[in-house]
């Protein structure tokens, strides 16, 4: 926020206004409070173009449109008047981001999330309808994801349902590749053209690409009026509900009753503002909303110094201003907007950036190595690395985003960079053998001395909150809400993210766990372990207590796998479990090797269609639909290993230590790659199209096909 200047009025109606939030072309956003102590953003036209008479009486116009919409879905506009010459808009301070910065940090929503944001888009733009209204403008920049769900903002070119499309020369009525065909020819405009709208924002929700693109503003513009949408990365599952949508007639697209009931989201399927990473970036701007409006009230005897008004709106986060009018202005994006207190933000042990995005990595070309014989053999080359890191008492590296982290050469915790493996940052305090975990991808949990529980960014390594009294042995799992450790006195133990506080503490179900005898996940209510001996415990999170338990018949320690309401574990059989009572959902039939020994199965991961996991020295795939073996490999592989699925193939560890691909349509094995070393890893992920391999002594990544 920049203070206010020569010119700038220091009072509005009932606000007084403090600062100057960001400016466009045709006005300024001040910050400003009433007497009652309520925060706003003010829009002013500018003064130019106040004597423009017909401009003003647009711009109030407008706002008090947007004001006639009641529906919960949209931001409220507060107030408007034409004050000394001077139009203004007052609006409601939205946290969150808009549906496209959630795009490009999270990535496209799945099947769920899309049904329960076009469910809400859709029931919010029958309530702007209703008013006999249509907005004319949906676009992922005009949708705030809030906590209670979408928004939608800027009512700056809606009109009443019977209005035509009204443009000056040169000007493009609607945002190109969202706007309807009869808004691009100039033809009358009704509620259809929101619903047009609607569905290109789905394609774009659901794949994180455009219905329509093209090299230029008249190429897009020619792809909507006379193009097919492009929904190749669509899942195909939700197709055959945008496509109606994206109708070129008006009057054959559905209506938003219609959508609503059509999209109906599965139970539960609204989590996606409720929990997880995106739900944790919503929370921590609704924190700064919230530190900022416990300011004092600013009536005529009262003052904010100007120091405190700026720490306190930069501590916020990015708000964003919303109505009618001029448009939307967002701090710290676009325009004008200050540059000062608002880009330097005050550390804080919750001031928890969101996470940066993955790079992704191209897939590679495999390269061919000459046998014994003159056979040529494909063969991968690393992107980077081995690197010598000498990290025998590591747990398994963790890929978050930008950075690789594993326990590093001289102790302690260390971060490289994905890109290219130089180091990035260390942390010699924790104590690596006592795990580390991801917490939504913006903070890595790990056990420091004296069993203190530490986060640290992972981008950076910026140490954030701890917990003195965690007495913590080990990290399990993390789940949107807490994370749970295992103490050095046998007890297990959740600690809040929000706040950093023991939520409850119970003694564990099994002694002396650690993170290298212990697979744990936590999601759906329940913190599923395994313990040495084969025992599974689901403890309740809300209590810890146990839920159930079950025997897996595993002599090693393997991590269960979670998609949706369903638990999958190796062991014995390959089972399913509900998640919520261990109630067995189906298992594998069992299966002997060639001596007549009984086949285990390892930790099994999945892609959401199938399950993927070694049984025996066999990597194998098991369609998640009929329960079907799909196929078996070709090629021995380590029990220990995991089969990932990235890029096109899965990928596994050999028995002589290679890197396999299979072929995910036969299970047939294409390339290798042979370690420095040739010893177990200790670690094999995946993640950005790259494969992380650790072993004793090297660290390194590889493309994949």
């Amino acid at each position: 926020m920049k203070p206010l200047g020569t010119g700038d009025p220091l009072r509005l109606g009932p606000y007084r206004l403090l600062g100057v939030l960001g400016e466009g072309g045709m006005g300024k956003v001040y910050f400003g409070r009433d007497g009652a102590g309520t925060s706003a953003a003010v829009k002013v036209l500018r003064p130019e173009l106040s004597h423009d008479q017909h401009l003003a009486q647009r711009f109030v116009r407008e706002a008090q449109m947007a004001q006639s919409v009641t529906s919960k879905g949209v931001a409220r506009v507060l107030g408007s008047r034409m004050e000394g010459g001077r139009p203004w808009i007052a609006t409601e301070f939205l946290a969150g981001p808009t549906l496209d910065e959630a795009i490009a940090s999270y990535g496209p929503m799945d099947g769920p999330a899309v049904r329960a944001l076009a469910a809400a888009l859709a029931r919010t733009l029958h309530d702007i309808h209703v008013s006999g209204l249509v907005h004319r403008d949906l676009k992922p920049s005009n949708i705030v994801m809030t906590s209670a769900g979408p928004r939608i903002i800027d009512f700056g070119i809606a009109r009443p349902e019977h209005g035509l499309t009204l443009t000056t020369t040169g000007q493009i009525p609607v945002t190109p590749g969202y706007g309807a065909p009869e808004q691009i020819l100039g033809q009358r405009v009704g509620p259809a053209a929101d619903v047009f709208s609607l569905g290109a924002v789905l394609v774009f929700a659901a794949s994180g690409r455009r219905a329509f693109d093209a090299s230029h503003v008249a190429a897009v513009q020619y792809e909507v009026v006379h193009g097919e949408p492009n929904l190749t990365q669509v899942p195909a599952e939700l197709q055959p509900l945008i496509d109606p949508c994206l109708a070129k007639e008006a009057g054959i697209r559905p209506g938003p009753n219609q959508i609503a009931s059509a999209f109906a989201p599965p139970k539960g399927a609204e989590r996606i503002w409720k929990r997880g990473q995106l739900a944790d970036d919503i929370r921590s701007r609704e924190w700064g909303v919230k530190q900022l409006t416990t300011l004092p009230a600013t009536g005529e005897g009262s003052s904010i110094p100007r120091r405190r008004l700026l720490t306190s709106l930069a501590a916020g986060g990015t708000f964003l201003a919303a109505g009618g009018g001029a448009g939307v202005w967002w701090l710290q994006r676009g325009g004008k907007s200050g540059s000062g207190a608002e880009k330097k933000k005050p550390a804080g042990a919750f001031d928890i950036p969101p996470a940066v995005k993955t790079p992704t990595a191209a897939l590679a070309q495999p390269a061919f190595r000459v046998g014994v014989l003159g056979d040529k053999y494909p063969t991968l080359k690393p992107l980077w690395g081995p690197l010598q890191v000498n990290t025998e008492d590591s747990p398994a590296p963790e890929p978050v985003r930008d950075v690789i982290v594993f326990g590093a050469k001289n102790g302690g915790l260390a971060a490289h960079n994905v890109v290219d493996g130089k180091w990035r940052w260390s942390a010699p305090e924790v104590v690596a053998s006592g795990g580390y975990v991801s917490l939504s991808d913006r903070l890595i949990a790990a056990v420091g001395p004296g069993g203190k529980l530490l986060t640290f960014v992972p981008s950076t390594g910026e140490r954030k909150w701890t917990v003195p009294a965690a007495q913590a042995r080990c990290v399990l799992a993390a789940d949107d809400d807490m994370v749970y450790v295992v103490t050095k006195d046998d007890r297990l133990r959740a600690i809040g993210r929000s706040d950093a506080t023991i939520r409850w503490t119970t003694p564990a179900p099994a002694s002396k766990l650690t993170r290298s005898n212990t697979g744990a996940v936590a999601a759906q209510g329940r913190l599923v372990f395994s313990a040495p001996g084969g025992i599974v415990f689901a403890v309740d999170t809300n209590n810890g207590q146990i839920a159930w338990q079950f025997t897996s018949g595993s002599k090693i320690s393997l991590t269960p796998a979670v998609l949706d309401s369903t638990v999958y574990l190796g062991g014995k059989d390959l089972t399913a479990l509900r998640i919520s009572n261990g109630k067995v959902l189906w298992r594998s039939k069992p299966h002997k090797d060639d001596q007549g020994n009984r086949e285990s199965w390892s930790t099994p991961g999945t892609d959401g269609m199938s399950l993927y996991a070694m049984r025996g020295r066999w990597a194998q795939r098991v369609n998640l639909v009929d329960k079907d073996l799909l196929w078996e490999s070709g090629t021995i592989g380590d029990f220990r290993s995991p089969v990932l699925r990235q890029g096109s193939y899965a990928w596994i560890i050999d028995d002589l230590s290679n890197v396999k691909a299979i072929d995910l349509s036969e299970g047939t094995s294409l390339i290798d790659y042979t370690p420095e070393k040739l010893s177990p890893p200790l670690g094999f992920k995946a993640d950005g199209n790259r494969l992380f391999i650790l072993t004793e002594e090297y660290l390194l990544a590889l493309p994949v096909m």
